[in-house]
């Protein structure tokens, strides 16, 4: 049988250019009156974004419902429209821009190039609003989170200075002093912070004060103050990440289980999450479990090299040498793949390959590992050593 397209095509644009004007106009009216409706219909959905003191109050609604994703758009269209277009609201929307970055880029194991573009976003604006006691607070409160203690402490200090009771800027300087090592004055700092704290900035001073009760040792008061931290928000993944850290230092396995099953609650996709419970259930030889949660973890983030390290790991321990060899090298390539520098790669990666190579009597693979690893312990900040005898690992000098 043959099918005959083309005539019917030919007949259908004939009867197109029949139809004359009166359609065209029609087909306009309908278009026009269909727009006249979904735009009705988004201002009736979405009355939060008409103005910037709604798009505001749409970001701090995001933040505490844990959207932290639409609270930095919102606060990012803020700023976009600059100082002059909002001037009271654009600071607020720096102090919450910097903090949604900050609490979102450790809540997820691929997230920590937020706490840079807080840091740059809040140094953009200090520039350009150098006087402005609330955007400096917020530049000293990223400049805390990612290294910078000595200019973190100089900020906050500027803000204090004029402004004693100003808790963002207290916050900050306890952080910057927990950084430097000074753990007591930081724990000062945030305990006043918390006393003086209304509002939003309360959840930082009490996260502020549950660290520095953690760096001195007092984990019962820092899971204690987690606890107040997570009263004020619950939809908020960090906030459960360091409870269960300090009920792990408390031995608590229990509570920091429940919390990292809080964070799947709130993020069913959260990696990060499922590396922590493979490091648990391997602590508790819970080994099944421990090799289900990290296999997960490679399989949803196969670029992670600390997935892959914490799956040879459990394999090594369970005896399966050559998965561990196996994982141990796709975990200590992917570093080298990376550029990750050498002071900061996980050396464990080839140790720990090496040991399973030489168990199976792998003399080939062992050499060639250990010969990498030497030629990165050359580097002055690798502070690990493996070191063989001259003439070469036992069994592998024949």
């Amino acid at each position: 049988m043959r099918i005959h397209r083309s005539p019917s095509r030919l007949s259908f644009r004939k009867r197109r250019r029949r139809a004359g004007c009166a359609s065209y106009v029609l087909l306009l009216g309908v278009v026009a009156s269909i727009s006249a409706l979904t735009w009705a219909w988004l201002n009736r959905s979405q009355p939060m974004l008409a103005g910037t003191n709604d798009r505001l109050t749409a970001a701090r609604d995001a933040f505490q419902r844990g959207d932290l994703d639409q609270a930095i758009a919102l606060t990012r269209q803020i700023l976009a429209e600059g100082f002059t277009a909002a001037p009271e609201n654009y600071p607020r929307a720096v102090v919450l821009l910097a903090r949604a970055l900050i609490y979102r880029s450790y809540g997820e194991y691929n997230r920590a190039a937020d706490r840079e573009s807080a840091l740059q976003m809040t140094r953009e604006a200090v520039q350009d609003s150098p006087s402005n006691l609330d955007i400096t607070a917020a530049y000293a409160l990223a400049l805390a989170v990612n290294g910078a203690p000595g200019e973190a402490a100089d900020a906050a200090r500027r803000v204090l200075d004029e402004q004693p009771d100003h808790t963002l800027a207290r916050t900050a300087l306890a952080l910057a002093y927990g950084a430097a090592g000074s753990h007591e004055v930081a724990l000062r700092e945030s305990a006043q912070a918390v006393e003086t704290a209304q509002g939003d900035s309360r959840l930082d001073a009490l996260r502020a004060l549950a660290i520095a009760y953690g760096d001195i040792g007092n984990y019962e008061l820092a899971a204690q103050t987690a606890e107040q931290a997570l009263a004020l928000n619950q939809n908020l993944p960090l906030l459960y990440f360091e409870r269960a850290l300090y009920a792990m230092q408390m031995g608590n396995s229990d509570d920091a289980t429940v919390a990292y099953y809080q964070v799947l609650t709130i993020a069913p996709d959260n990696i990060k999450a499922r590396l922590r419970l493979c490091e648990l259930s391997s602590m508790l030889r819970e080994h099944d479990n421990a090799l289900s949660y990290c296999t997960e973890v490679t399989e949803r983030a196969p670029s992670w090299s600390d997935g892959w390290y914490q799956l040879g790991r459990e394999y090594f321990l369970q005896g399966n040498f050559a998965a561990a060899q196996a994982n141990f090298h796709r975990c200590s390539s992917l570093q080298v793949m990376q550029n990750i520098p050498v002071g900061e790669r996980r050396f464990e990666c080839w140790y720990l390959q090496g040991q399973a190579a030489q168990i199976l009597g792998d003399c080939e693979s062992l050499l060639v590992t250990y010969n990498e690893f030497r030629a990165m312990s050359a580097d002055e900040t690798v502070l690990e050593t493996w070191v063989y005898p001259p003439e070469g690992p036992p069994g592998c000098t024949g």
